[in-house]
């Protein structure tokens, strides 16, 4: 009876030092984020599971090029992933299928050919200056993407974090 005793009491301070360990790193460090959709093909699919992380961004800012969770900013209830093109104080500037991006006072084509099959259009015909916390989001699906065209410049304040890496599936992480 002792040594059942002495399992059941080792069971439960291993338990209780896991979620010592693992509750503060669940909440503060790394949180789970199923894509739903398909704004992100060709890069992220339909049930891919990823691992954010939202510690990054309390020590710098997101960069042009990576792909960030965030709260829509018309349901905060919803979580999106896009990926950041327009950065705060530029602006940015969608014509004739081509995203340019103003630094200063010229505006540059920005090249998305790392992320986006050649020859994809991005459909719209907007201009947007950008504000000292906001950024500029856009889904690599541009064709059926719900984002900054639509519900207009993503406030820094909804942004979770940045996408760490896919667990989901398998063959995607195992030949990363």
């Amino acid at each position: 009876m002792k040594k059942l005793f002495l399992f059941i009491w080792e069971i439960v301070k291993i338990s209780i030092i896991a979620l010592i360990i693992v509750v503060p790193i669940r909440i503060f460090v790394f949180q789970p984020f199923f894509v739903r959709g398909a704004s992100m093909e060709p890069n992220f699919h339909d049930f891919d599971y990823l691992i954010v992380d939202e510690f990054s961004y309390r020590l710098s800012e997101p960069q042009r090029g990576q792909v960030i969770v965030f709260y829509n900013p018309n349901d905060t209830s919803k979580r999106f992933i896009k990926r950041v093109i327009g950065l705060p104080g530029e602006t940015v500037k969608i014509e004739h299928g081509q995203v340019m991006v103003k630094q200063e006072s010229d505006f540059f084509v920005l090249d998305e050919s790392e992320y986006l099959p050649k020859g994809l259009a991005t459909f719209g015909n907007i201009e947007l200056p950008l504000g000292d916390d906001q950024y500029f989001v856009l889904g690599d699906n541009r064709n059926v993407s719900f984002d900054s065209r639509s519900f207009g410049l993503l406030d820094s304040k909804l942004i979770i974090g940045k996408s760490a890496f896919r667990l989901w599936p398998i063959s995607v992480f195992a030949s990363k």
